[in-house]
């Protein structure tokens, strides 16, 4: 079911009534098996929510049935500090739905078995999965902060089959690590390295061709100093320089798909990066101890850029920007020196820097901040308890509203302003209305047993009834701003309660 003309203008009236008033491929035995079962009521985001389900809508994909008052009986510190601190284990339910992609069990080189395709929906199903069903919803919040911060275009040449291992060992394993660990791991990936063609990067020929300085760029203006960090196209091609040789090892009979340094390719002349030299090598294979790691000589020259960018205060300064940004949009800019100092005081600790960003006042009670397409479908699959299996049905909506995950072509990673997002209404309220009609091919909500109503007068404001029979539809004060448009069915009103201005913030 989609909406046409007629029907966007009546849903979005009656949403702008509802606004104007104040309120602001799993097999069947594995569907069985991972069923989520009937949630007691339903909670949704609101402009004055209180603070533990603003923190649901900021630290998680907003709250499942029930959640709410699982925090508040723990205790909103207690609860964050489980976050923070998650265990390699996730749900049986989450484990069971990604057992059957093979995308996530094979490594790099004999993925090509595989159509690049067919990798790339398994790894979107695998994200959607997680960030609907996973316990550590902290840890999929900054997986998304990440994985857009070290954007990679999957459908460059061969990215879909190194980005699954990209998504694991850099992004996943780091995203709650220091920055200057995660930046590390992002340097000696395959798929990065690829994406920005330092697969392609040496020393100067006979002929004069040399460096390609595509990733040093982007290493320095989206990576760590950000576009105003200070500096020059001559720190670019000193960079690159340093970089040479850091290639993907594609030999016979060695671990093709690997990061490799090719002292071959090096460019051992000295380099001044940043203002600080960096000494020739006379033998870029030369085996040295650097950080307590064995490596040949010439890769030292690209370690000793990422220690000097990692530590440089324009770098802590523009992740503090980034991650105050995420977190609390439009309220962050008081937050960004906080956080640059917390960057520099603990070594650009991850943990560190969002755990008191994530119980400040500003994020109780500051201004809402706009939700990607990605948000808003995650945080609609939880909020109705739906059971999907995050296929290429749900997919395809989430394209049709401009986020087709690790699909946009340029490093800067998908936009975070709101008005990049405006045109995707329409696809918001197409998929909120086919999600609650049983209109997304392998997902189901359990419409009969979900409740809403207005949540202002709650102790915790955990999400109330729905829309069930005529006098609670009626006692409801956002269901009764609908009085003057026709008698709506109970699947529509909840789908309206999705297309809402509420919901499309957070």
């Amino acid at each position: 079911m989609k909406l046409g003309r007629r029907d966007a203008l009546r849903i979005g009236a009656a949403a702008g009534a509802t606004a104007a008033a104040g309120l602001t491929g799993c097999s069947v035995i594995t569907r069985r098996l991972t069923k989520v079962g009937p949630p007691a009521s339903v909670e949704l985001p609101r402009l004055d929510v209180a603070p533990i389900a603003r923190l649901l809508n900021r630290a998680a994909f907003g709250p499942q049935p029930g959640q709410a008052a699982e925090v508040a009986a723990i205790g909103v510190e207690r609860w964050l500090d489980r976050q923070l601190n998650p265990t390699d284990e996730d749900s049986p339910v989450v484990a069971l739905r990604l057992s059957s992609l093979e995308a996530l069990q094979i490594h790099a080189a004999e993925l090509e078995d595989l159509p690049q395709h067919e990798v790339l929906r398994q790894l979107q199903q695998a994200a959607i999965l997680r960030a609907v069903y996973s316990r550590w919803q902290l840890r999929e919040r900054m997986v998304d902060l990440w994985s857009n911060h070290f954007n990679i275009y999957a459908r460059k040449g061969n990215g879909s089959y190194f980005k699954p291992v990209d998504d694991l060992r850099v992004i996943r394993t780091h995203a709650l690590d220091t920055f200057p660990a995660l930046l590390r791991a992002s340097a000696h990936s395959p798929a990065m390295l690829m994406y920005l063609d330092n697969q392609v990067n040496r020393r100067k020929d006979a002929k004069g061709a040399g460096a390609n300085e595509n990733y040093a760029r982007e290493l320095m203006e989206l990576h760590t100093l950000g576009v105003h960090g200070g500096y020059t196209q001559k720190d670019v091609q000193e960079v690159a320089r340093c970089l040479t040789g850091w290639t993907v090892e594609d030999r016979y009979l060695h671990a093709r798909g690997t990061f490799r340094f090719d002292p071959m390719l090096h460019d051992s002349g000295a380099k001044t990066v940043l203002g600080v030299r960096i000494a020739p090598t006379s033998d870029p294979a030369r085996e040295v101890l650097y950080n307590g790691v064995r490596m040949a000589a010439g890769q030292v020259d690209g370690e000793r850029v990422l220690d000097i960018l990692a530590t440089h205060p324009r770098t802590a300064k523009f992740v503090a920007h980034k991650v105050a940004r995420y977190f609390l949009g439009d309220g962050a800019p008081a937050w960004e020196p906080r956080l640059a100092a917390i960057y520099t005081k603990t070594g650009g600790d991850i943990r560190e820097m969002i755990r008191p960003l994530l119980l400040s006042e500003e994020l109780r009670s500051g201004p809402p901040s706009s939700s990607r397409p990605f948000d808003f479908l995650v945080s609609a699959l939880r909020v109705t308890n739906a059971d999907t299996d995050a296929n290429q049905p749900v997919q395809t909506h989430l394209a049709q509203m401009g986020q087709p995950l690790y699909q946009w072509p340029m490093p800067d990673g998908y936009p975070d302003k709101t008005a990049a997002w405006t045109g995707s209404l329409l696809a918001r309220w197409n998929f909120a209305l086919a999600l609650m009609a049983a209109g997304v091919p392998g997902t189901t909500v359990d419409l009969p047993s979900l409740k809403v109503t207005d949540a202002a007068n709650t102790a915790n404001h955990e999400l109330i009834e729905l829309i069930h029979a005529t006098k609670a539809d009626r006692a409801n004060p956002l269901l009764g701003r609908l009085d003057s448009l026709p008698r709506l069915a109970v699947n529509e009103r909840a789908a309206l309660l999705l297309a809402a201005p509420e919901f499309q913030w957070r």
